[in-house]
């Protein structure tokens, strides 16, 4: 999971060196956050959210298929 978020993020940015995703893992959920340049922030979230909410989506399905719950947090 965090190979396909990183390969999402770093294809978005200007900057792919600096994109950084991190997992913490629990029993039945894990959480990706994902840190990215500041100047870069605008593009992994997108207008309103939609491009932050598409990543979340292809994240849950893929999650999905190894039956775990995964949650996407985009630091600042």
């Amino acid at each position: 999971m965090k190979e396909l978020i990183r390969y999402i993020a770093q294809a978005l940015v200007d900057y792919p060196e600096q994109v950084s995703v991190s997992e913490i893992e629990g029993n039945q959920t894990s959480v990706l956050e994902l840190k990215v340049a500041k100047e870069d922030l605008g593009k992994v979230i997108g207008k309103q959210g939609r491009t932050a909410r598409a990543m979340r989506t292809i994240l849950s399905a893929a999650s999905a298929k190894v039956k775990k719950r995964t949650v996407l947090e985009i630091l600042e």
